[in-house]
């Protein structure tokens, strides 16, 4: 599949993606790229939140790629039940542990826990080994749950512009291949 033949939905995490991250970046490069905007970025709602992906993929006009990082990885995943478009596939990048207690905010628990089913359509999972949000493993079992491929994206933070990952041309190469396969 080529960039053009998708809708590429862009799902930012909690207080959404500025202008120098790599979502972005690469929304703003691929023509066919549109962000799901949510009413309230500093305050998610799962329910919300949810619901807004699910908008978007049920007014898409061609097969959908999700390209969820952080917080919109676990609110890509509980929106699945919603969609009434085919997924054609979905990136995921820095998933939360939506379950770890100590997160911070708290109220970002209630995007949890994950569903562990397998995913119905191909995926990609990108963690790192130094996530403040995510222990490697527990994104790595998530990624097995799913049916995910798991990419170890080695010592990167949250993979965001404030842990040197604005332009992330690593991720769009990932990316590249993923979308090639579809």
């Amino acid at each position: 599949m080529k960039a053009k033949d998708a809708d590429i939905l862009i799902i930012p995490g909690y207080t959404n993606s500025g202008p120098d991250h790599w979502q972005s970046r690469w929304q703003a490069r691929l023509s066919t790229a549109r962000r799901v905007e949510q009413e309230e970025w500093s305050k998610p709602v799962r329910e919300d939140w949810v619901a807004k992906v699910a908008e978007a993929v049920n007014e898409a006009v061609k097969p959908v790629v999700l390209v969820a990082h952080s917080l919109g990885v676990p609110t890509a995943i509980h929106a699945l039940p919603e969609f009434r478009k085919p997924v054609a596939g979905a990136f995921f990048v820095a998933p939360p542990d939506v379950a770890n207690g100590n997160i911070r905010p708290k109220h970002l628990m209630t995007f949890g826990p994950y569903p562990r089913d397998p995913l119905p359509f191909p995926s990609v999972t990108v963690a790192s080994r130094n996530d403040d949000f995510c222990a490697f493993e527990v994104a790595e079992d998530a990624a097995a749950a799913w049916g995910s491929l798991f990419l170890d994206a080695g010592h990167a933070g949250h993979i965001n512009a404030e842990s040197g990952y604005g332009p992330w041309p690593e991720g769009s190469m990932a990316f590249a291949k993923f979308l090639s396969k579809l």
